[in-house]
């Protein structure tokens, strides 16, 4: 008998959800981290736990993970600073407004609440804001939470239901129920999932994108912004697939520190901060938020989005039946690990998930290049 049920490649959020899942299910489960868990694109993103409607399949996944964020609120730890803030989307102008009630009224039709705000209920939901902007949506249930110890909770629960953590050793082949490593080790078990964020070379073939993003964190200043503010001008910026983009995207933490952000770059592997595109994030913040201008920046750095073509994760087995991934999340693998983890452990048991998980496949990569070709 193999010695385990599943190896999950991986300790990020996705991969720590996954083992989880498969901890949970009675499984015996073990996680493979060369690095530091939750050390990398975990560690680097904003902890925005939203509802996104590009599609009706990101929606049903982001819905339902939203959802069993919310059902975990009572055991995630402090550390976790899970907060239901809410999310505000900002309109800039009627054209905006106009795509604020076609998103009210998606978001209606799959019983998820939100509230249009015109300009002056605006103002009075965030202050801060500058006058002229013609309203918004408030998603109420949406939330924040810190990546890394929430990562590092379902990797706690899923030790102590027995799953073992291997840390410091990284994969080179991962294929046929065995995994093998660079000191030549080898690890067997009747399946594989891979959940290494933009690091593709265990699948080669899969069609992922580094997308480069910064953030800003700044000093302690409770209270000056109360939701989650994105501008409706970040789903242009989240649909490019080639042109660097910034988007007045700022969070509250519990801490009272506001994280900043985004920004888009594309081709651009390098770690260090770009000075031009980080001036351009923050002008674009003080567009929206004047008063930002005046505050303390205590730390900067960049992180890297896992982007497919589509939009859409991929999440399921692959030509290998015993090899799945769970992949290619964007900048919504927060939000949508525990939903992610629901649909491996679907493909691994039968279990059932509320959404069709054919979307997801990453079968329909090769499906586009035949299509392509």
């Amino acid at each position: 008998m193999k010695p385990f049920d599943v190896v999950i490649l991986g300790a990020g959020i996705v991969g720590s959800a996954c083992a989880y899942e498969c901890a949970l299910a009675g499984m015996r489960v073990a996680v493979v981290e060369p690095a530091v868990p939750a050390g990398a694109a975990s560690a680097a993103g904003m902890g925005h736990l939203v509802v996104m409607d590009d599609s009706e399949a990101q929606l049903a996944l982001s819905h339902f993970s939203r959802e069993l964020w919310r059902e975990l609120r009572e055991a995630l730890p402090q550390t976790v600073e899970y907060e239901e803030c809410g999310t505000l989307w900002v309109a800039a102008d009627a054209e905006e407004m106009e795509e604020v009630l076609a998103k009210q009224q998606r978001y209606a039709n799959s019983g998820i609440a939100s509230e249009m705000l015109d300009e002056r209920a605006l103002l009075e939901a965030e202050p801060g804001l500058r006058h002229g902007l013609a309203g918004g949506l408030r998603v109420p249930q949406d939330g924040v939470i810190y990546p890394p110890t929430a990562a590092g909770y379902f990797l706690s629960v899923a030790q102590q239901r027995g799953a073992q953590l291997i840390q410091g050793k990284r994969p080179v082949r991962a294929a046929e129920g065995e995994v093998v490593f660079e000191d030549g080790s080898r690890l067997s078990a009747g399946w594989i999932v891979i959940a290494t964020g933009t690091d593709t070379s265990l699948c080669p073939w899969l069609k992922i994108q580094p997308r480069k993003g910064h953030l800003v964190i700044t000093d302690r200043y409770p209270g000056v912004v109360r939701h989650q503010l994105v501008e409706l001008g970040y789903l242009k910026s989240a649909h490019s697939v080639s042109t660097d983009s910034v988007a007045f995207n700022v969070q509250p933490r519990k801490t009272g520190q506001l994280l900043i952000g985004s920004s888009r770059q594309y081709g651009e592997l390098k770690r260090k901060a770009d000075p031009e595109m980080l001036r351009r994030m923050l002008d674009r913040a003080v567009e929206y938020m004047p008063s930002l201008k005046q505050l303390s920046v205590v730390r900067v750095w960049t992180g890297f989005r896992a982007a497919t073509p589509d939009k859409l994760p991929l999440i399921g087995p692959t030509p290998d039946s015993t090899v799945l991934v769970a992949m290619g999340f964007e900048g919504l693998g927060i939000t949508n690990a525990p939903g992610a983890a629901k649909l491996v452990l679907h493909h691994l048991t039968g279990a059932a998930v509320p959404m069709d998980p054919m979307a997801f496949l990453p079968s329909r990569v090769a499906r586009a290049e035949a299509v392509h070709a």
